[in-house]
């Protein structure tokens, strides 16, 4: 058999006791034989330490310890003298007779050219050669190699000489890793290496009340906080009370520049004129602008800050004595992209200078005049007509308005009427929002005009207009098919007939969500009923001081438990869907409230075995007689919170005392009173059932009546 290694001599060992020192084989079981991509893999395991590499050809590492003739055969692998010790890297390997042959991790079987290996099954010892004559079959003794002499690796690390069998040489993969120190970098200051767009990212979330706190941190928050950057938008509004003078005048100034949309509502630090001078410079570039309440401001301040921004879109100058014409002539002239102009309650103006912005603002499409006079010129209504740009107009409190202004802003001056229809001819109207309340002049006939030219309407409020009657709604509730919000409070004049028969089959009826009709004191249960029934989407009704009574409040319970889906789950919490005012409703009582308590914390048990238990999702918020307000809140607080039993308990309770208040009082103190409004109530429905006064149906015969209960 050929000698693997010029130095080492590889000899059969005989299986008959001789005199030769060995060292006793470990005896394992066999692996399975691997194939394929595993015999792969587990060859190049063992190249680490297997010496079968010298017949493949390669070029061995200067650190192997087989590099040399005279080193690498200096090294028995059997020792008698001393027992075996291995690490835990140091493991043995199996050969095909079950010795162990090789210091690899994992077993493995050994292929047919690995020079250690005996095709009949007899193991090998490895043994020095000495530089002199060799005898074969005599034992030859074995020495290690000396300190100078051993191999070193790579990194300079030597083989440790503190094994068990001085003679064999570790692995290298056994060696303890040298402990390297590593260099303790700098000092990282993270806030000073970011970059600045994440330190604005980080800044904007705080709101102007918390980055004012912030800047006192230290210099380069202070910096940081009064970024211009962070105020595009400055709002005063929600901190003007605890923020000094002088620094929201800093801020201004710092932010100028970069501030788009200022709202200075309430903030009473700039009415001073030096103050008021510094944020004029400093603020160029508004878009939306709220002057709002900021009464002592000057005049000439006032107008250099419209004079300097050429981009406002929403100026707000509600109250502000300073208006006058010349300041509309001035935005008519410097701010040609206004969309929204507000001077409510300018006393210093009039309807001159409206028409001045309504001429020089194109763009223009909500107009906010509220209490502004002179609205009855006749050319001011033309120039709205012709340019039918405004979607808002708020005129609420013109007392100047009368029918025939009305008439000229939606048909015009003499329009020219269809023969069929007897209508104008003339485009429909862009307007969206349209309130009138307060305008004491117009009537039902200037109202009346709006019918069949505003069909995008959706908000319509007539508040306070006294002189309209039924026939002033009749026609402009059909039309109106987008209509959403209807105020007609105080308006004394109309009659169940309207709402019963024009507001509940109108085509606005799906979709109405605001409702109001308190103090119109004819209307009863005869008109509300079809509303509610109709108007499946009502969030707001406000019905105070009318003749309505608890079957209104029933119906309404009724309509929102079957427009709102119920719910399985014991934790969900239930919102407001209706708020209803029946304040100074002489016909309700306290089982109509107790009627919406119920249907509030309502929890419906199955009737079968089958089914689930189901809480509310949608409530009704009340507001009624005082005596009883504080109760209704209770229990609305409960319901909210999710807590149904206690509702349901404090309901109960409230029901018992009631009752129990009513049989002692019924022959005490009150009981007269009670009686003659027990009375009245039941002449009333008696009337709105027959057509009596209630109905219009005045001399009409009416049945005799008997007196009712005497107990309400």
């Amino acid at each position: 058999m050929a000698n693997a290694l010029p130095d080492m001599t590889i000899e059969p060992v005989s299986r008959t006791p001789t005199p030769i020192e060995r060292s006793e084989a470990i005896t394992i079981d066999a692996p399975p034989k691997l194939r394929g991509k595993a015999k792969l893999l587990h060859g190049l395991q063992r190249i680490s330490s297997s010496p079968s590499l010298a017949q493949l050809g390669r070029r061995r590492a200067t650190s192997n310890p087989y590099s040399g003739r005279g080193t690498t055969s200096c090294v028995s692998l059997a020792s008698g003298s001393a027992p075996r010790s291995y690490d835990n890297s140091y493991s043995s390997q199996a050969s095909a007779a079950g010795y162990s042959t090789a210091p690899t991790s994992m077993p493995s079987t050994p292929g047919h050219d690995t020079p250690f290996f005996d095709q009949s099954g007899r193991p090998f010892i490895i043994r020095r050669r000495e530089q002199g004559s060799f005898t074969p079959g005599a034992s030859t003794p074995t020495s290690p190699l000396s300190q100078e002499m051993r191999p070193h690796s790579k990194r300079g690390i030597s083989p440790s000489t503190h094994s068990a069998i001085p003679e064999i040489l570790e692995d290298y993969f056994s060696f303890p890793l040298p402990s390297s120190s590593r260099a303790r970098c700098a000092d990282f200051d993270f806030w000073g290496e970011m970059p600045h767009e994440i330190k604005l990212a980080i800044f904007a979330y705080l709101t102007p009340k918390q980055l004012v706190r912030a800047s006192i941190v230290s210099k380069s928050f202070h910096k940081w906080c009064f970024d211009g950057q962070l105020w595009t938008c400055f709002d005063a509004s929600e901190f003007y009370k605890d923020i000094p003078a002088e620094s929201l005048a800093k801020i201004i100034v710092a932010a100028g520049p970069f501030v788009k949309d200022l709202n200075l509502r309430g903030c009473v630090q700039v009415e001073h004129y030096k103050r008021a001078e510094v944020v004029v410079k400093a603020c160029k570039n508004l878009i939306n602008a709220t002057l709002e309440g900021c009464r002592n401001i000057q005049r000439s301040t006032l107008h250099n800050l419209l004079k300097s921004n050429e981009r406002l879109a929403n100026l707000n100058l509600t109250g502000l004595a300073a208006v006058n014409n010349g300041t509309c002539r001035i935005i008519a002239q410097s701010c040609p992209s206004l969309e929204m102009f507000n001077v409510s309650w300018c006393t210093h103006m009039d309807a001159k200078g409206i028409r001045t912005i309504i001429n020089g603002c194109p763009r223009l499409r909500d107009l906010r005049a509220g209490e502004v006079r002179g609205f009855d010129n006749v050319q001011l209504a033309q120039d709205i007509f012709e340019t039918n740009r405004l979607e808002k107009l708020v005129l609420s409190g013109c007392t100047d308005l009368t029918d025939e202004a009305l008439q000229t802003m939606i048909v015009g001056h003499e329009p020219e009427l269809d023969i069929l229809t007897d209508l104008p001819i003339v485009p429909v109207r862009r307007l969206r929002h349209l309130d009138l309340s307060r305008c004491n002049h117009l009537t039902s006939v200037g109202v009346k005009s709006l019918a069949h030219l505003v069909p995008d309407l959706e908000g319509l409020q007539l508040s306070g207009c006294t002189a309209l009657t039924d026939n002033a709604l009749s026609d402009l509730l059909g039309t109106t098919p987008r209509l959403t919000h209807l105020d007609l409070e105080e308006l004394a004049e109309l009659t169940n007939t309207l709402l019963s028969e024009h507001l509940a089959k109108a085509p606005c009826a799906p979709g109405l969500k605001h409702l109001s009709i308190s103090y119109c004191e004819n209307l009863g249960d005869m008109g509300m009923l079809p509303v509610i029934r109709a108007c499946s989407s009502l969030t707001s009704v406000d019905m105070d001081n009318t003749k309505i009574s608890d079957l209104v409040l029933a119906e309404a319970a009724s309509m929102v438990r079957a427009r709102s889906s119920r719910t399985t789950c014991a934790w969900s919490r239930p919102v407001i869907g209706l708020r209803m005012v029946v304040f100074d409703c002489q016909n309700v009582t306290w089982t109509g409230i107790r009627e919406v308590l119920s249907r509030n914390s309502e929890v419906k048990k199955p009737r079968g075995v089958q089914g689930e238990v189901t809480y509310p999702t949608e409530i009704i918020a009340l507001k009624c007689f005082y005596g009883w307000q504080m109760t209704v809140d209770e229990h609305m607080k409960r319901v909210l919170k999710g807590d149904l039993p206690a509702a349901g308990r404090l309901e109960r309770k409230w029901t018992e005392y009631m009752m129990a208040n009513e049989e002692a009082g019924a022959e005490g103190a009150g009981a007269r009173r009670r009686r003659r409004r027990a009375r009245a109530a039941q002449m009333l429905h008696a009337d709105e059932e027959e057509g009596g006064v209630g109905m219009g149906g005045i001399g009409r015969r009416r049945r005799a009546r008997s007196n009712g209960c005497t107990v309400m």
